[in-house]
């Protein structure tokens, strides 16, 4: 069980460069209160920040530093599962996040993703998503479970009963799968190459048993015919050669024209700017007889000669402007010839590469060739060739068993993996809880006086259904019963974890619940579920209606806006 003791926060949102900091685990109940932007909600963004490094609500990494001090963000919080006690640490300029355990802080030279998945993983065994179902009920961004998708309720559920370890294990399996799969493609290669052995020793044999004049003779025809169309690859090679000279002949130079191009580009740019403030001022002396600064008559001369000597500018420049796009214009062309050029460049190389391999393969072949033409005309040595094939097939049995091994490990991989996919051990873990799930939501739904049949199907897919059979879906009814819903499967996931012991924790936030959509006999019957979950839990409760619930909260921390800082006070 995860027991949250204490989080503490500044520099953030609304928060000065005071630490404001909140016991977790001292009170059962806690109500908070405060005025619309005190930071009542403040505590849910900083939990979420530090745990999973993003706030509850929808707000950029960048907005959560206090606008004001505008650095030193830092978060840290602290809880303990079992006998081992963590402190969780994040910060914002300068960007911090470190993990202790027992005092002692976790690998740091791991990378910041790592450390994450660590914290996720290994220490809560929760993720973001799954967190805020089993912790936190939100009125603004909170996502509920019935507004999930289908993977996503997956993923919640699973974390709760604690059989990711089944999807993780998967993962290895796969990686294992894969390992065994690189394998038995190489027993596929060293049983084919194992079998030519063999086959190539027997036709050795056979061939020193068959010595005759005939296939010496066919095998030196086949070393011509193999060198004739060697000397035919060269030739093609060399004609290759000739033409990737040239043209990188024809590229030489080209490699400047895209800076030249862009000194063109800026002149332009430059004489066409200088063009608009010309015609600009042409547009002035023409509209204005006037000088609309000292509002004196502009002399008619003066006005003339200027409009004069302007619209000369103005053709100098024009002329000059469309020399330059006639300039970048045949540039253009010519870098574009040259990219042609380099790609068929790339081709010729290509065909290069292609003939020195086939020049290679066939030279090879020919020494293979004229080793076998050298046995055919020397005395065989029968008996060696025989206990070489003696030990090729001797390899060969070999291979086959160990090939045999492998197969027979990719088909118990095989049965594992079914077992460890969402149609196997899962899905029967899960179809042993559903039951139970829809248990619990009724039953916590009939305490809230809403009294619909809601069932969950082993897809997380639900129906409900009312009392009179009549099926509904979640967005047919009214805010406070979607909200009497996701109350009751909240309750229902952390009666679950603490059945499973898996996500259990002791903290529980209810953001705004009671503002909303609750009447009176709903508002009632929510206390006496909060008041009923034990002394394991702490609740804390964010609300607008503290005159009305006060008296039901053993401890009040009010939040206030003082000078533009948020303050943490403690009713007594």
């Amino acid at each position: 069980m995860i027991v949250f003791e204490s989080i503490r926060w500044k520099n953030f949102l609304s928060t000065g460069d005071q630490w404001t900091e909140i016991q977790l685990d001292d009170s059962s109940a806690t109500l908070i209160v405060g005025s619309n932007g005190a930071g009542k909600s403040t505590m849910l963004d900083a939990l979420c920040f530090a745990l999973f490094n993003k706030p509850f609500r929808k707000i950029n990494r960048g907005q959560l530093v206090n606008s004001i001090n505008e650095k030193g963000l830092k978060v840290e919080v602290c809880f303990n599962i079992g006998k081992d006690d963590y402190r969780v640490f994040r910060g914002i300029k300068p960007n911090t996040f470190e993990v202790y355990k027992n005092n002692k802080m976790v690998d740091q030279d791991a990378a910041v993703k790592d450390t994450q998945k660590y914290l996720e993983q290994s220490v809560l065994k929760l993720n973001f998503k799954s967190f805020t179902q089993v912790v936190i009920l939100g009125s603004s961004t909170f996502v509920p479970f019935m507004q999930l998708t289908a993977p996503n309720r997956r993923e919640v559920v699973e974390d709760l009963l604690d059989i990711k370890i089944f999807s993780n294990m998967n993962s290895i399996l796969k990686d294992r799968v894969r390992d065994a799969q690189v394998k038995s493609k190489e027993c596929i290669y060293l049983l084919t190459m194992a079998e030519e052995r063999v086959n190539s020793q027997q036709k050795l044999i056979k061939s020193l048993r068959e010595i005759n004049t005939t296939r010496k003779q066919e095998k030196e025809d086949k070393v011509l015919h193999n060198k004739a169309k060697i000397s035919t690859t060269q030739s093609n090679k060399l004609d290759t050669e000739v033409e990737l000279k040239e043209l990188e002949k024809q590229l030489s130079g080209t490699e400047d024209k895209g800076s030249y191009l862009q000194e063109l580009r800026s002149k332009a740019s430059d004489i066409n700017s200088e063009l608009k403030r010309v015609t600009k001022e042409i547009k002035f002396f023409k509209k204005h007889n006037d000088c609309p600064t000292c509002h004196q008559s502009i002399d008619k001369d003066f006005k003339e000669n200027k409009i004069s000597s302007l619209t000369d500018s103005g053709v100098g420049l024009t002329k000059a402007y469309n020399t330059e796009k006639q300039a970048i214009e045949e540039l253009v062309s010519v870098i574009e010839k040259a990219d042609e050029l380099s790609m068929k460049a790339h081709e010729l190389r290509s065909d290069i590469s292609a003939f020195d391999r086939d020049i290679l393969r066939l030279e090879s072949d020919n020494l293979q060739i004229e080793k076998e033409l050298n046995d055919l005309t020397s005395t065989p040595k029968l008996e060696k060739e025989l206990h070489t094939l003696t030990a090729y097939k001797d390899d060969l049995e070999t291979t086959k068993t160990d090939c045999g091994q492998v197969s027979k490990t990719l088909d118990e991989f095989q049965v594992v993996s079914n077992l460890l996919k969402d149609s196997g051990i899962k899905k029967q873990i899960i179809r042993k809880y559903v039951p139970i799930f829809n248990n619990l939501i009724n039953k916590y739904l009939h305490s809230m006086d809403f009294f619909i049949n809601f069932t969950l199907d082993e897809e997380f897919n639900e129906v409900l259904k009312s009392r009179f059979r009549d099926e509904f879906s979640y967005s047919s009814f009214s805010e406070g019963e979607k909200q009497k819903i996701d109350l009751s499967l909240l309750f229902t996931w952390r009666e679950v974890a603490r059945m499973k012991n898996s996500a259990a924790t002791n903290l529980l936030i209810l953001d705004e619940v009671f503002d909303s959509s609750l009447d009176a006999d709903s508002t009632a019957a929510l206390l006496a579920i909060l008041g009923n979950l034990g002394k394991t839990t702490n609740i804390f409760v964010i609300s607008h209606k503290g005159d009305i619930l006060i008296e039901k909260f053993p401890k009040t921390l009010r939040f206030e806006k003082i000078n533009d800082f948020s303050k943490l006070t403690e009713d007594e």
